[in-house]
């Protein structure tokens, strides 16, 4: 069994609502549904990573609000160790409004603005002993301290480039050993272009291993030099939301199992897919057998 696998970043409480299309502005929408789930890129990870069969712990804080107690209470439910996250005083939990459309898509708007962000509230664990420290850009003081400490460690580091400020993106991508970018992520990061172009600047820029995701067209690899597609697996789409994260988690145990990384790709992309397929937030996670089946049927 792989070893354990520690994902540092964000919680948040998504509060979902289901649409015929997204809105325009100045127009009232009704929502054919809603739902609440927990949410950000860390903690969502780790559920993914847990339903997987991994062994995950989440390293973030929550306020002492009843948001913050329903993600706490919803990562335990889930099976994810929660003994690294601080409980603030007086903070809000970071929460998120999300507008789903008929075909999946989303909208997010974020308020983190009540969450304290210094390094100073990650709660004083040894990354040392974990297979694989996965870190999110969403909290870049504290992902920053954990990638330092686990390089320290010896423990390899996959940092989700999911966005921000370039500067920001740059000092975590090197404190990381896998920089796996989300598409914004690597806009922020290199620019207006092909893809492929700002990939391979990319990986010139920073020297070594590099990915951006593309979502139903799949993934870049440079991998020796070279550009590697990795194939998205096409499946009817409910909600694309937090694939992206299910994508990292999954990619982190795939690597922590032994996988190279273009075959933690592939793993990564079916879990990724099952979760669009799937939607209903962290309920919706693909398990293990699912996601190997899909790999299966693929190739035949």
């Amino acid at each position: 069994m792989a070893g354990r696998i520690v994902c540092i970043g964000n919680g948040v409480l998504d509060q979902v609502y289901e649409v015929d299309a997204l809105p325009e502005a100045g127009v009232k929408t009704t929502a054919r549904a809603f739902r609440e789930s927990g949410g950000g890129p860390a903690a969502t990870a780790a559920v993914a990573i847990a339903r997987l069969g991994g062994q995950a712990a989440w390293w973030g804080r929550v306020g002492d609000d009843t948001a913050g107690h329903y993600i706490l209470r919803e990562l335990k439910r889930h099976g994810v160790d929660v003994s690294g996250v601080r409980t603030v005083t007086g903070a809000r939990t970071v929460r998120a409004t999300v507008i789903v459309d008929g075909a999946g898509e989303r909208s997010i708007v974020v308020d983190r603005s009540g969450m304290p962000s210094d390094a100073a509230f990650l709660a004083d664990r040894d990354p040392g002993g974990a297979a694989v420290l996965l870190a999110d850009t969403r909290w870049p003081e504290g992902s920053a301290f954990a990638l330092h400490r686990a390089a320290e460690a010896g423990v390899l580091r996959v940092l989700d480039a999911d966005g921000g400020n370039a500067a920001v993106l740059k000092h975590l991508a090197e404190l990381a050993d896998h920089v796996v970018f989300s598409g914004e992520g690597l806009s922020d990061f290199a620019g207006p272009g092909p893809a492929a172009e700002r990939l391979a600047h990319a990986a010139d820029r920073l020297g070594r291993l590099v990915a951006v995701t593309l979502g139903e067209s799949g993934s870049l690899w440079v991998v020796g030099g070279r550009i590697v597609p990795v194939a998205a697996f096409l499946l009817d789409v409910r909600d694309t939301t937090g694939c992206g994260d299910v994508f990292h988690g999954a990619y982190a145990l795939g690597l922590a199992e032994g996988m190279t990384p273009l075959d933690a790709a592939r793993f990564a992309s079916a879990a990724a897919a099952l979760k669009a397929a799937n939607g209903r937030g962290w309920d919706g996670m693909p398990d293990r057998a699912a996601t190997e089946n899909l790999m299966r049927e693929s190739q035949t």
